[in-house]
């Protein structure tokens, strides 16, 4: 499965990401100490979405990963997070409209 690795290199110096959207084949791994990494619009993957200690992911749309959700510090999406396995995070999980895993759900708050 191909990893789409996020460092601070593909940030801008506001912490968005370098496209508006990620739709990918695979995992993402985005690196740790980033703070919070924003996405402009969503991020749609089919495998992992694992964030590393000291990174948050701050999405204006939705999050939707094909296995589960990990992350170091907070999970927030203007509209819905959906995870295939487990959701977990270290702070809180903020969602517009609602949060679905396929196994458990966990946050730090």
């Amino acid at each position: 499965m191909e990893i789409l690795k996020i460092e601070k290199k593909d940030l801008d110096k506001n912490n968005y990401y370098k496209k508006d959207n990620i739709d990918f084949e695979g995992d993402i791994d985005i690196a740790n100490n980033l703070g919070e990494v924003k996405i402009k619009k969503s991020i749609k993957l089919t495998g992992y979405l694992s964030i590393k200690a000291g990174s948050g992911i701050k999405a204006g749309d939705g999050i939707k990963a094909g296995s589960g959700i990990k992350a170091g510090e907070g999970i927030e999406a203007g509209e819905g997070i959906e995870a295939g396995s487990g959701i977990k995070a270290g702070d809180g999980i903020k969602a517009g409209w609602g949060i679905k895993a396929g196994w458990g759900i966990k946050a730090g708050w």
